[in-house]
């Protein structure tokens, strides 16, 4: 089945150019069955390219999915036009009321920052929160990641001494875990940040599980039943060339930036680099609808009466 957003938004002309499935308003309203709703509150600074980034993955699912974009109420996107938001985007204080399968909260470049001291922390709590009665599945990235098991769990994160930035293998440690069903042993993965959760902050009584690490570049995903959540510290959802152009924008304001890791053919930032990752984040896209599929409730408004 394909993926519903709405008939003009940006990111469809390119996931159809790729081949993506992709259903028109008009004709899903036709169809016989319930989609899988979705949100995405999209905390990226580059909205437009995120987008077409999760819809990429979810659109190549099985199943019939409805995108919901979903923004912080008391923080305005100042690297995307007010026109796309308003047309494309709803308030999370315009949606608190509605009910979703699954639910993926982004990173943001705020990393650095105390969790304390982001303008919009307050809201985002409170998101977290809400998630608890009114998602059934959550999906957790990078610093939202980050911030969800600072929020339920306590735990901190810590700087690091340089940015753990590149493609970095990962060891699959849960073999048996739906959400790593058919995942190779060990698999490349792009890490982009300035800080890190670690394995001896977590509580030993939280319920946790650790899916994949790796031994360059610490914890990559955890399972957290107990809220329903994977948190994702890494980013399987990036492009072919999304840490080429992270390198190219802070090497061009004089920042001191490292060429990414195992990333350009032979390290040379001059060579176009390869999608290595590109399966697994496929996979583990897939496998996440696919629980949210198979729990769900058939009625959209009975998740959360359990």
């Amino acid at each position: 089945m394909p993926i519903k957003i709405p008939d003009d938004l940006p990111a469809r002309s390119t996931l159809e150019a790729e081949g993506v499935m992709v259903m028109r308003e008009t004709d899903a309203i036709r169809q016989d069955i319930r989609p899988l709703r979705v949100g995405l509150l999209n905390l990226m600074p580059n909205k437009i390219r995120t987008e077409t980034q999760i819809a990429r993955l979810i659109g190549a699912t099985p199943l019939q999915v409805e995108l919901s974009l979903i923004r912080i109420g008391s923080h305005v996107a100042r690297n995307t036009s007010n026109d796309h938001m308003s047309s494309f985007y709803r308030s999370w204080d315009d949606i608190r009321s509605e009910r979703f399968d699954g639910f993926i909260i982004t990173g943001a470049p705020i990393e650095r920052l105390p969790f304390e001291e982001v303008t919009y922390w307050g809201e985002l709590c409170d998101v977290f929160d809400w998630t608890q009665t009114n998602v059934h599945r959550c999906f957790n990235i990078c610093w939202g990641a980050q911030a969800a098991v600072h929020h339920f769990h306590g735990v901190p994160k810590h700087d690091l001494a340089e940015k753990a930035f590149g493609v970095f293998r990962h060891r699959n440690l849960a073999p048996a875990s739906p959400y790593l069903r058919g995942f190779s042993d060990d698999f490349s993965i792009p890490v982009s940040r300035w800080t890190e959760i670690r394995r001896e902050d977590l509580p030993r009584d939280a319920g946790i599980t650790v899916l994949a690490e790796s031994d360059d570049a610490g914890l990559c995903l955890l399972d957290d039943p107990r809220h329903r959540s994977l948190h994702m510290f890494n980013h399987l959802e990036y492009d072919r060339t999304s840490l080429a152009e992270e390198y190219q924008r802070d090497a061009a304001t004089g920042d001191a930036i490292q060429v990414p890791k195992n990333y350009f053919p032979k390290d040379d930032p001059t060579r176009e680099p390869e999608n290595r990752w590109r399966s697994h984040a496929h996979l583990l896209i897939g496998n996440w609808i696919n629980e949210i599929y198979q729990t769900t409730p058939f009625d959209i408004e009975a998740i959360g009466a359990d």
